[in-house]
């Protein structure tokens, strides 16, 4: 019986994080995949470990949700619960003015993901300016994300999850099991990163144009479930990406441009740095434990590339509970693969956080019964 519990436990876990991890971490991937394409030649120093990390920590900010109770609010805008938007089709466009206009409750319980984007990009910039490049890829990675966010409809409407058109759901059938199905087609060509003179005015501007699209996401649902009669079967998935397909392709390719325009943007603010000569990039790798999902014993692989005074590596349950600390002291530089017995863990979610210096790095695990 204890058995049957755990594995039901992990099912409901899991399916609460694809329901919590937009675009699905597919989806994320490709987006910023395909922005470094879009650097001018100037910043090809860029396209090395700065896009490989860009791209393994596209869901970063997903997985921080499980213990960060201030990251849920960056990755959604309720837009349509602002008087000023359902009149004017715009808000206002700083924090301050929300606080001041409707308070600080009303602000974060309809989500910050304008303001979350513009400080990711605001640290992308300073660590450019601090020519700390192994930083900037990390909030560009964050960057992404949010971008990636703000092209998915859902993410900016009250109506998220269809709870007031009987729908709902939508929004992890549509944004992750759809795309999950049909990541193989998302195709698209790169174009050429653009310098953005308003990078407020830019990131509001898309989330407006982006929420047009959220009634046709809803509409192809009440379709596809009128030809499949249900909304789990291939053929209801294929009716979604059929009447969706075309605009999410776009949705996604906008969103790698942006992403492009905002790097490039925040490169040429701090000063073009070159980066060639003093390129200092990650002094330190966490890889993924393997196996991993894990019943008993795991190992998860470190390496240590420059000098740490101290080096910690600890386990974290999905309340942000420390579970284990597996290391904590001086390590000496190479490969390490650190043993990790679960067999006393509990099914469910958990992350193992990497610290060497200042630089953090966090990987999901998967215990399983």
């Amino acid at each position: 019986m204890k058995k049957i519990y755990n594995i039901t436990s992990t099912l409901i876990a899991l399916s609460l994080w694809l329901i919590l991890s937009s675009w699905g971490v597919v989806g994320h991937r490709i987006i910023n995949q395909h922005a470094p394409a879009s650097f001018p030649s100037g910043m090809n120093f860029l396209r090395g470990s700065f896009s490989t990390i860009l791209v393994d920590s596209a869901s970063a900010a997903d997985d921080r949700k499980a213990w960060d109770n201030t990251e849920p609010p960056k990755h959604y805008i309720d837009i349509d619960n602002y008087n000023e938007f359902v009149l004017y089709g715009k808000i206002p466009m700083t924090e301050d003015s929300v606080k001041n206009l409707y308070g600080y409750s009303f602000l974060m319980d309809n989500g910050i993901i304008p303001w979350a984007t513009i400080a990711a990009f605001d640290s992308v910039r300073a660590c450019f300016q601090r020519n700390n490049f192994y930083k900037a890829s990390l909030f560009a990675a964050d960057l992404g994300h949010y971008i990636g966010d703000g092209h998915m409809p859902l993410h900016i409407t009250r109506n998220y999850d269809g709870q007031y058109t009987n729908q709902n759901g939508v929004h992890s059938r549509y944004e992750t099991h759809m795309i999950g199905k049909y990541s193989n087609d998302i195709i698209y060509s790169d174009d050429s990163a653009q310098f953005i003179n308003d990078v407020p005015g830019f990131i509001f501007t898309y989330l407006y144009h982006d929420y047009l699209y959220k009634d046709s996401v809803l509409l192809a649902d009440v379709y596809a479930t009128s030809v499949a009669g249900n909304t789990s079967s291939t053929a209801y998935y294929q009716a979604l990406w059929n009447h969706t397909g075309a605009f999410t392709i776009a949705l996604f390719k906008n969103a790698s441009w942006s992403l492009a325009s905002l790097i490039y943007t925040a490169w040429v603010e701090a000063g073009k740095p070159d980066a060639v000569p003093r390129l200092v990039m990650d002094p330190s790798i966490l890889g993924q434990n393997n196996p991993n999902p894990v019943q008993n014993i795991t190992f998860i692989p470190i390496e240590i590339k420059g000098k740490n005074d101290r080096v910690t590596l600890k386990v974290f349950d999905s309340g942000g509970k420390l579970i284990t600390t597996l290391v904590d002291g001086k390590m000496k530089n190479g490969k390490h693969a650190i043993t990790l017995d679960a067999s006393g863990y509990r099914s469910g979610i958990y992350f193992y956080t990497l610290q060497a210096g200042d630089v953090m790095m966090t990987r999901k695990m998967v215990v399983m019964h």
